[in-house]
C-alpha cells in the first residue's frame, strides 16, 4: 500500500526574505526582489539586473569556520535546511537515521568557486588553488554537507536537471517515502549563479532581460517580456511519512500527493513548441496522485518571462487540462524572485504550501499587458483570496526536463 507523505517543515533563503515568514509576507506585500547587481561590476555587461539574496545573517546559523570552505550555494542549502529542521521540530537523535535521507538539486552548483579557482590558476599557478576547490564546486556537496549537519544516513543524492532540479528533488523524495524506502527526507534546491561568468553566459545566449527598469524586468505572460532575470537562494522542505509525523505530533503543513516527470527530447535549451513534453509531466503527476484533473485549482507556473517559455507552457496546460484549463488559476512568482534556476521549484513549492494554508493565490506582479497567446486565467496585478485544496507547481529546464508536483491541503 502506498504511504501518505506530508510536509512538516520549510526553510528558505531568497531575494525577498531569508525565512519563511519574511518571504511569504513579501509575497503578500508584492515585494519585488530585483535590483541592480551589487556583487560585481557590470560596466561591461548589457545585463544590469538580478535578484540577489540580501541581508543574510549567516552567523545566526553557523560559525564562520563551519562555512569557511563552502560555496555560496552550499551555504544557502545548509541555512535553509537548518530552518526547515527547526520548523519541523523533529528530534534527529530519536529517529532511525538509516531511513532519513537528503535530495537537494541544483542546476549549476559551485560556479563562484570554479571562477575563483580558474583565476587563481591563471594568476598564481596550480599550487595556489585551494585544496577545497573540488568539494566546493561539486553539486552533490550541498546534499552531502546537509547530511553531515543533520546526521542523515539514508539515501543522499542530488538532482541536476537545470531549472527543474528543485521540483525533481521534491518529487523523487516523495516517491522514496511513499514507496517505503525512507521515512523522512530533506528535499529541495539551491543555486548561487549570480557571478560574472554566470551572468555573462546567460547574457550571450540572449536569455536574460537587458532593460534597466527593475519593476518591468521579470514580467511573465506579458506581451513585452524579453527574457528572465537571474535569482539565487534555496528552498528546503522536510517530507515525512504520515504515521511517522503523527506519532511525534508534528505540525503538518500540507501533503504531497503526485509527481510527474518527462523529457522533451527535442533541443538543448528550447522547449518543444506544442508543449507536449511539459503536458505529459502534468498528466503523469495527476495520474500519480490518483485524482481527476478538475481537482487542480491553481498552478504555480514555471513562467520565466521568456518569449518561448510562457506561450509554450500555456499550450502545455491546455493540452494537459483540456476544457478545465479555462477554469483554473495560474501565476508566476518569478515576478517577485527572479529565476532561481535549480532552486526555483523548491522555493515555489513553499509558496504553494503557504497558498494552501492562507487561501491566497499570489499575483504575477509587474506584468501589465497579458499576451494574447497566454490566454489562460493568469492572476495579474493583485493576489486573489480563494480557498484552495489542491495545487500544482511546474518546473521546466534546459535539456527538455519537465517536472510537476501536486500538493494538497492536509486532511486527517
Amino acid at each position: 500500500m502506498k504511504r501518505r507523505v506530508v510536509i512538516t517543515g520549510m526553510g528558505v533563503v531568497s531575494p525577498i526574505g531569508n525565512d519563511c515568514t519574511t518571504f511569504w509576507n513579501s509575497i503578500l506585500n508584492q515585494t519585488c526582489g530585483i535590483d541592480e547587481i551589487k556583487s560585481f561590476n557590470t560596466d561591461e555587461y548589457k545585463v544590469k539586473l538580478a535578484a540577489e539574496v540580501k541581508d543574510l545573517n549567516e552567523d545566526l546559523y553557523f560559525t564562520k569556520r563551519e562555512l569557511q570552505f563552502n560555496d555560496r550555494f552550499t551555504v544557502f542549502a545548509r541555512i535553509a535546511t537548518k530552518q526547515a529542521v527547526q520548523d519541523s521540530k523533529i528530534e534527529i537523535d530519536s529517529i532511525n537515521k538509516n531511513r532519513f535521507g537528503v535530495i537537494i538539486g541544483s542546476g549549476i552548483g559551485g560556479l563562484a568557486s570554479l571562477e575563483n579557482a580558474s583565476n587563481s590558476l591563471k594568476d598564481r599557478g596550480p599550487s595556489r588553488i585551494s585544496p577545497y576547490f573540488i568539494p566546493m564546486t561539486l553539486i552533490n556537496l550541498a546534499a552531502g554537507q546537509v547530511a553531515i549537519d543533520q546526521k542523515a544516513q539514508g539515501l543522499c543524492s542530488s538532482v541536476v536537471t537545470a531549472c527543474a532540479a528543485g521540483t525533481n528533488a521534491i518529487g523523487e523524495a516523495f516517491h522514496k517515502i511513499r514507496d517505503g524506502y525512507q521515512d523522512v527526507m530533506i528535499a529541495g534546491g539551491s543555486e548561487a549563479a549570480i557571478t560574472p561568468l554566470g551572468i555573462a553566459g546567460f547574457m550571450v545566449m540572449r536569455a536574460l532581460h537587458a532593460g534597466s527598469d527593475k519593476n518591468y524586468a521579470s514580467i511573465p505572460f506579458d506581451e513585452n517580456r524579453s527574457g528572465f532575470v537571474m535569482g539565487e537562494g534555496a528552498g528546503i522542505l522536510i517530507l515525512e511519512e504520515l504515521e511517522h509525523a503523527l506519532a511525534r505530533k508534528a505540525n503538518i503543513l500540507a501533503e504531497v500527493i503526485g509527481y510527474g516527470s518527462s523529457c522533451d527530447a527535442h533541443h538543448i535549451t528550447a522547449p518543444v513548441e506544442d508543449g507536449s513534453g511539459a503536458a505529459y509531466a502534468m498528466v503523469e503527476a495527476i495520474h500519480d496522485a490518483g485524482i481527476e484533473k478538475e481537482e487542480i485549482e491553481y498552478i504555480n507556473a514555471h513562467g520565466t518571462s521568456t518569449p518561448l517559455n510562457d506561450k509554450t507552457e500555456t499550450l502545455a496546460v491546455k493540452n494537459a487540462f483540456k476544457e478545465h484549463s479555462k477554469h483554473l488559476a495560474m501565476s508566476s512568482t518569478k515576478s517577485y524572485t527572479g529565476h532561481l534556476l535549480g532552486a526555483s521549484g523548491a522555493v515555489e513549492a513553499i509558496i504553494c504550501v503557504k497558498a494552501l494554508q492562507d487561501g491566497y493565490i499570489p499575483a504575477t506582479i509587474n506584468s501589465k499587458a497579458q499576451d494574447v497567446l497566454c490566454d489562460l486565467d493568469v492572476v495579474l496585478k493583485e493576489g486573489r483570496k480563494q480557498s484552495l485544496r489542491t495545487v500544482m507547481s511546474n518546473s521546466l529546464g534546459f535539456g527538455g526536463h519537465n517536472a510537476s508536483i501536486i500538493l494538497r491541503k492536509y486532511e486527517q
